[in-house]
């Protein structure tokens, strides 16, 4: 093939991602065309000439990661994934958008093969890649031997002057900086367009200088159809190691549309005319809809042999690694598997504990399971101490010291859980970061993201409750709990006790396609004698009967009321209990770690736990009292925070706002 033939098929490639693409988004009367006609170039040098993958193994653990940062140009990415070989049909091309269909508005990893990571609110995939970057580096680090390196992956991504406006974007920036991780090369869709119009009216910063204090190298493609260019930048960017690397590619938004190089270009289908004269501009046939040339299709699909190529030599690598290293080839083997169950002997039985809060017993068991479970990987947004986050058997993961296990995130609470998101999707890892609960909400669009995209992260949130005392209402949190339980998908737990947090551990762990998010206390909560009262294994079931109601006598009947808690507040409940037996109230404890186990059990089970003739139902729990009505009933009572804490001793707000003894008492007696 001359050089000239060869530029020509280039050109027609990449014109046929254009025009696939825009044919797609004005077949649904939706969509945005500006991201894949301005970065087709880029993206058609970056997979054909450098993006290492196999679109038969998409899984394929060897392979680079692309991450489409900028998910409303998912067009590009659904040509790209189509023409390449995987499993993406011309029929779903044609259904882009529509109900039922693999090409969803916004890429979805657990929707569309190839897909890496759910992209689509700005900065997310941003992040996500330096997550997939530390894991990379992470694996590197300990498995990686001279002429076996098996953990060898770049992390690809393009992204967008949104995502570069978005705070979380910045955040793991700094974070990728400060780590120097040269395994991440974005290239930059530097179109100077966003919807409202040029990037002028909010966005004029020095992107270089600001990236460069950030401690990544810039580079820099002056066309972004200048496919040489391109090339020679990611070849620069992967020379540096030291360093992530960003490329500037000065592109024209819709490029070849009527409106290119304007905010119109931008989103919306473009109309039919438009199309015609998109396809004329490009040198296409402007009648023929999801036309795909004879000699693109044989092009694009040499990715198939060659990935075929490269993950076979990766598995024939690997298998010389498991004879030469036996031990690290089987810890790599399995590092790269589920976590098996051995791992369950090494929780804590908690015989004869001291008094603590759960943070505490929850970094117990951290280090009870550590060495179990070496996928285990975390931090916290500069909390450490607080959150109890602490391996202690390990280091911490700085620059050159990947094979650590504690990160230290930094007060940056959205990066934290994008890049947790990250993490887990690059798989080998089990992430877990920690925070005080109110910061939750710092963190909320990558939490809800982890449960769309069925990500297994682990949030540590502490300090649960107005139980933060001094701090004031702005650190109390009060509405939280609420508010995480309302994320589908997510299953919050509250522990009442150290042995309710070993089984919280124990859920999260076993809970390998979604997030678990902890509430923990910061003050002590009770002990609960669990040789009295029911196995904390119950908390697998959401709910269960913790203390069952007796008589004056101290034999077991049934209950006339129902006490409910979560918690801080179930050693409350179970001291209620004592004074309403022995006063003639024979009173069922039931301790509710997590609604959303609960939910999922079967009615029977549910109705043994709250029987529905039992109406004279109290719930406890130090936060807003939204969503217990379900569980109360409509006869039923709460006694919750229904306002912001206050400023003192938490002894002292606890007793202030109701959470006392004679109060409980008190409401249960109104509630007979």
């Amino acid at each position: 093939m001359t050089m000239t033939s060869r530029a020509n098929l280039d050109q027609l490639c990449i014109n046929t991602i254009r025009t696939l693409s825009l044919d797609a988004i004005q077949k649904a009367n939706s969509g945005h065309p500006g991201l894949p006609l301005g970065m087709a170039p880029a993206a058609y040098v970056l997979w054909t000439k450098f993006l290492r993958h196999d679109p038969k193994d998409p899984k394929w653990f060897g392979r680079d990661r692309f991450l489409l940062s900028g998910g409303h140009g998912s067009m590009l990415l659904y040509s790209l994934l189509h023409l390449t070989g995987y499993d993406l049909s011309m029929d779903e091309i044609k259904r882009f958008r529509q109900l039922g269909s693999k090409t969803a508005g916004h890429p979805e990893n657990i929707l569309t093969p190839g897909v890496e990571v759910t992209t689509g609110p700005l900065g997310q995939g941003f992040a996500n890649g330096v997550g997939m970057g530390i894991a990379q580096a992470h694996m590197a680090a300990r498995f990686n031997k001279k002429g076996f390196a098996v953990a060898d992956n770049y992390i690809y991504c393009i992204c967008s002057d949104g995502d570069l406006m978005e705070g979380v974007a910045y955040e793991a920036a700094s974070v990728a900086g400060h780590l120097k991780l040269g395994n991440l090369i974005y290239l930059y869709d530097d179109n100077r367009i966003t919807i409202d119009g040029s990037t002028d009216l909010a966005f004029t910063e020095d992107v270089t200088k600001r990236f460069e204090a950030c401690g990544w190298q810039v580079l820099d493609v002056a066309d972004g159809n200048d496919l040489k260019a391109i090339e020679t930048a990611i070849k620069a960017a992967q020379k540096v190691k030291n360093k992530p690397s960003i490329i500037r590619v000065h592109t024209i938004i819709g490029f070849g549309m009527p409106k290119q190089g304007t905010s119109k270009a931008h989103s919306d289908a473009p109309g039919e005319e438009a199309v015609r004269e998109t396809k004329r501009n490009l040198g296409m046939p402007e009648n023929k809809s999801f036309y795909v040339p004879k000699e693109v299709a044989a092009h694009m699909k040499k990715a198939v042999k060659n990935g075929a190529t490269l993950s076979g030599d990766w598995n024939k690598l690997v298998a010389k690694y498991e004879k030469a290293f036996p031990e690290l080839g089987a810890a790599f083997a399995g590092i790269r598997g589920g976590i098996g169950s051995e791992w369950e002997k090494a929780l804590p039985k908690f015989d004869g504990t001291e008094a603590k809060a759960t943070r505490a017993y929850s970094g117990d068991v951290i280090n009870a399971i550590a060495d179990a479970v070496p996928h285990l990987i975390g931090g916290s947004a500069d909390l450490a101490p607080s959150n109890n986050t602490t391996i202690k058997s390990s280091g911490d993961i700085q620059a050159g010291k990947y094979q650590n296990r504690n990160i230290h995130y930094g007060i940056r609470e959205h990066a934290m859980g994008s890049l947790m998101n990250g993490m887990a999707l690059y798989g080998g890892v089990i992430p877990f970061g920690g925070t005080f609960q109110t910061f939750s909400d710092y963190m909320r669009p990558a939490v809800r993201l982890a449960a769309l995209s069925h990500v297994q992260a682990i949030y540590v949130f502490t300090h649960d409750s107005i139980g933060l005392g001094e701090d004031g209402p702005t650190h109390q949190s009060v509405e939280h709990l609420a508010a995480l339980h309302a994320i589908p998908n997510l299953a919050l737990i509250r522990p009442c006790d150290a042995h309710e947090v070993r089984e919280a551990w124990r859920a999260a762990l076993k809970r390998s396609d979604a997030p678990t998010a902890f509430a923990l206390s910061r003050q002590k909560v009770a002990l609960i004698d669990r040789k009295k009262f029911a196995d904390a294994k119950g908390l697998h079931k959401g709910a269960y009967v913790l203390a069952e109601a007796e008589t004056k006598a101290g034999k077991a009947t049934t209950p006339k009321l129902i006490i409910i808690a979560t918690g801080s507040e179930v050693g409350l409940a179970l001291q209620a209990r004592e004074q309403l037996n022995a006063a003639g109230t024979p009173t069922r404890v039931v301790s509710m770690p997590c609604w959303e186990f609960f939910d999922a059990q079967t009615q029977k089970y549910r109705d043994e736990v709250l029987p529905p003739k039992i109406t004279a139902r109290l719930a406890i729990e130090a936060g807003v009292s939204q969503g217990w009505h379900k569980y109360v009933g409509p006869q039923g009572d709460t006694l919750c925070v229904d306002k912001f804490g206050e400023s003192a001793p938490a002894d002292d707000v606890f007793r202030a706002y109701g959470f006392t003894v004679e109060n409980v008492t008190t409401k249960a007696n109104k509630l007979i």
